[in-house]
């Protein structure tokens, strides 16, 4: 099962995703994201003190913006 971390506030997405049958984690701290294949954040602390560390390998994709249904879009297209 595809498993995507999502960030605690955007509790509609983690909805939406779930309707859609993916297995979805809270990201509450870094190890969180670690063995997810997609992660979308709300992009409200992206970089602030510029460094570029991964926890995960997997996609991220930035919710700034976007409908829970287009982030599932995002998601469905990342993971083919």
């Amino acid at each position: 099962m595809v498993k995507v971390g999502v960030e605690q506030s955007l509790t509609d997405i983690q909805q939406a995703l779930k309707e859609k049958g993916y297995d979805v984690v809270e990201l509450k701290q870094e190890s969180d994201a670690q063995n997810c294949d997609c992660c979308v954040v709300t992009g409200l602390d992206s970089n602030v003190m510029g460094m570029q560390d991964t926890s995960t390998k997997g996609s991220v994709i930035d919710a700034n913006g976007l409908s829970a249904d287009e982030v599932c879009q995002h998601v469905e297209s990342r993971l083919q």
